[in-house]
Protein backbone atom coordinates (compact mmCIF):
# COMPACT_ATOMS: atom_id res chain seq x y z
CA UNK A 1 0.00 0.00 0.00
CA UNK A 2 1.40 3.17 -1.19
CA UNK A 3 0.96 6.82 -0.44
CA UNK A 4 -1.25 7.37 -2.62
CA UNK A 5 -3.67 4.69 -1.33
CA UNK A 6 -3.32 5.89 1.74
CA UNK A 7 -5.16 9.25 0.92
CA UNK A 8 -7.53 7.27 -0.71
CA UNK A 9 -8.62 5.31 2.82
CA UNK A 10 -8.37 9.13 4.38
CA UNK A 11 -11.03 10.31 2.08
CA UNK A 12 -12.92 7.26 2.70
CA UNK A 13 -12.79 7.28 6.61
CA UNK A 14 -13.05 10.89 7.32
CA UNK A 15 -15.22 13.16 4.89
CA UNK A 16 -17.22 10.57 3.20
CA UNK A 17 -19.33 9.44 6.08
CA UNK A 18 -19.85 12.98 7.44
CA UNK A 19 -21.39 13.96 4.23
CA UNK A 20 -23.75 10.66 3.77
CA UNK A 21 -24.78 11.59 7.49
CA UNK A 22 -25.71 15.23 6.51
CA UNK A 23 -27.17 14.23 3.32
CA UNK A 24 -29.71 11.91 5.30
CA UNK A 25 -30.75 13.68 8.17
CA UNK A 26 -30.60 17.53 7.61
CA UNK A 27 -32.55 19.91 5.86
CA UNK A 28 -33.26 20.33 2.30
CA UNK A 29 -30.30 23.21 1.91
CA UNK A 30 -28.13 21.52 4.02
CA UNK A 31 -28.70 18.19 1.89
CA UNK A 32 -27.45 20.16 -1.16
CA UNK A 33 -24.55 21.51 0.43
CA UNK A 34 -23.76 18.16 1.50
CA UNK A 35 -24.36 15.95 -1.89
CA UNK A 36 -22.17 19.34 -3.43
CA UNK A 37 -19.17 18.36 -0.78
CA UNK A 38 -19.67 14.67 -1.30
CA UNK A 39 -19.17 14.92 -5.26
CA UNK A 40 -16.17 17.07 -4.47
CA UNK A 41 -14.60 14.27 -2.21
CA UNK A 42 -15.40 11.34 -4.73
CA UNK A 43 -13.81 13.78 -7.30
CA UNK A 44 -10.69 13.65 -5.68
CA UNK A 45 -10.84 10.55 -4.36
CA UNK A 46 -11.20 9.40 -8.24
CA UNK A 47 -8.04 11.56 -8.68
CA UNK A 48 -5.88 9.89 -5.89
CA UNK A 49 -6.99 6.25 -7.27
CA UNK A 50 -5.25 6.36 -10.90
CA UNK A 51 -2.03 7.84 -8.65
CA UNK A 52 -2.50 4.81 -6.14
CA UNK A 53 -2.56 1.77 -9.06
CA UNK A 54 -0.68 3.57 -11.96
CA UNK A 55 -3.47 3.48 -13.91
CA UNK A 56 -4.35 6.46 -16.51
CA UNK A 57 -8.06 4.98 -17.28
CA UNK A 58 -9.26 5.65 -13.97
CA UNK A 59 -9.03 9.40 -14.37
CA UNK A 60 -11.81 9.35 -17.11
CA UNK A 61 -14.25 8.76 -13.64
CA UNK A 62 -13.02 12.26 -11.72
CA UNK A 63 -13.40 14.00 -15.12
CA UNK A 64 -16.81 12.60 -16.03
CA UNK A 65 -17.63 13.51 -12.34
CA UNK A 66 -16.04 16.88 -12.64
CA UNK A 67 -18.75 17.74 -15.46
CA UNK A 68 -21.80 15.86 -14.39
CA UNK A 69 -21.95 16.80 -10.51
CA UNK A 70 -23.01 21.00 -10.99
CA UNK A 71 -25.85 18.91 -13.25
CA UNK A 72 -27.14 16.99 -10.97
CA UNK A 73 -27.30 19.72 -8.16
CA UNK A 74 -29.22 21.78 -10.62
CA UNK A 75 -31.31 19.29 -10.59
CA UNK A 76 -31.66 18.42 -7.18
CA UNK A 77 -32.48 22.23 -6.50
CA UNK A 78 -34.97 22.30 -9.37
CA UNK A 79 -36.76 19.05 -7.58
CA UNK A 80 -36.28 20.48 -4.21
CA UNK A 81 -37.94 24.04 -5.07
CA UNK A 82 -40.35 22.74 -7.22
CA UNK A 83 -43.08 21.94 -4.43
CA UNK A 84 -42.26 25.44 -2.99
CA UNK A 85 -42.94 28.11 -5.83
CA UNK A 86 -46.40 28.35 -7.92
CA UNK A 87 -46.04 28.83 -11.91
CA UNK A 88 -48.09 30.90 -13.32
CA UNK A 89 -49.36 30.48 -16.88
CA UNK A 90 -47.33 33.56 -19.12
CA UNK A 91 -50.97 35.04 -19.60
CA UNK A 92 -51.40 35.41 -15.91
CA UNK A 93 -48.15 37.12 -15.47
CA UNK A 94 -47.89 41.01 -13.00
CA UNK A 95 -48.64 43.72 -15.75
CA UNK A 96 -49.79 41.73 -18.72
CA UNK A 97 -53.89 41.83 -18.02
Amino acid sequence: MNAWAVAALVLLAAPVPSCLWVVARASAVRRLAGASLLSTVVGALFLLLPQAYDRSSYQDLALMLAVLAPAGTLVFTRFVAGGQHETRPASQAPGTE
